[in-house]
């Protein structure tokens, strides 16, 4: 189970992300980012950040710490954002915590290198998860110490927003044309080679198991929390044999112009060439 802690002071809100996540000061004298269960994309964008942040380190990938967070909204009552007033009263309760990086910057694919190792292994990962929002246009990526550090996964497993469609979900492609990475020359090959034997149904019931159980109650088609969680293991479990061969970089300027800017176009053209 996740650690958890109290929120003790609203610090400030965030404003690069839709759901208006927070910084926080909690108990145990820790400064997080809060998600709020009271956003516009709901709890399961906070399943998806619980099962893809755990699942990420457990497969060796820099994530930041998660915690469960308590909110008693009275904490924001002298925050003078309306919007965030809302928010906060809207989340009473269990939410997200996610351990803050001072000092981090975000990430520049003109001015930091990637190796094609790391970048296969996150964008095999991302493939995986199928994470929609790892694109050049919104990178989701930091650079703290030096070093790589993967957030913001609440627009990943689309298919827990349909569920009977998940099962087909498990087979489909994933193009990471507009990855942000896609210019580093991933090696996908090693990366699957390393990552996928490790996604086994013992460690997805693991990281399922750390998802509270009051965010996967009441979902239409299941009995309760644990068959949903079932759900999603078997989802990615299934993902995970394959999904390393259906993997496309660069492809769809083949078939029409590429919106990507010029200096994507030119870095895919280049790595095409060798």
């Amino acid at each position: 189970m996740l650690p958890e802690v109290t929120a003790v002071r609203y610090v400030t809100p965030l404003r690069e992300g839709g759901s208006l996540p927070g910084i926080v000061e909690a108990d145990d004298l820790g400064t997080y980012v809060m998600k709020f269960t009271g956003a516009g994309q709901g709890r399961k964008t906070l399943v998806a950040e619980v099962i893809c942040g755990q699942l990420g380190r457990a497969l060796g990938l820099r994530v930041p710490d998660l915690a469960r967070i308590q909110l008693d909204p009275v904490i924001g009552r002298c925050e003078p954002d309306q919007e965030v007033q809302g928010l906060l009263k809207a989340s009473g309760g269990l939410n997200l915590a996610m351990d803050f990086l001072p000092g981090a910057l975000g990430f520049d694919p003109l001015a930091f290198e990637v190796s094609a190792a790391e970048a296969g292994r996150v964008i095999w990962f991302d493939a995986l998860i199928n994470n929609v929002d790892r694109s050049w246009r919104n990178p989701n990526l930091l650079v703290w110490h030096g070093e790589l550090w993967l957030i913001d996964h609440g627009a990943t497993m689309i298919w827990h927003h349909n569920w009977p469609g998940a099962a087909a979900a498990a087979g489909r492609p994933y193009d990471a044309s507009d990855h942000v990475l896609a210019t580093f020359g991933p090696d996908l090959a090693a990366a699957a080679a390393e990552l996928a034997p490790r996604v086994t149904e013992d460690l997805l019931t693991a990281v399922a198991a750390d998802v509270p159980d009051e965010w996967l109650a009441d979902e239409p088609g299941f009995d309760g929390p644990d068959a949903v969680r079932r759900a999603y293991v078997e989802v990615l479990l299934e993902r995970a044999k394959s999904i390393g061969d259906r993997i496309t970089v660069g492809e769809r300027s083949k078939d029409k112009p590429s919106q990507a800017p010029e200096w994507v176009r030119v870095r895919l053209d280049g790595r095409a060439g060798k």
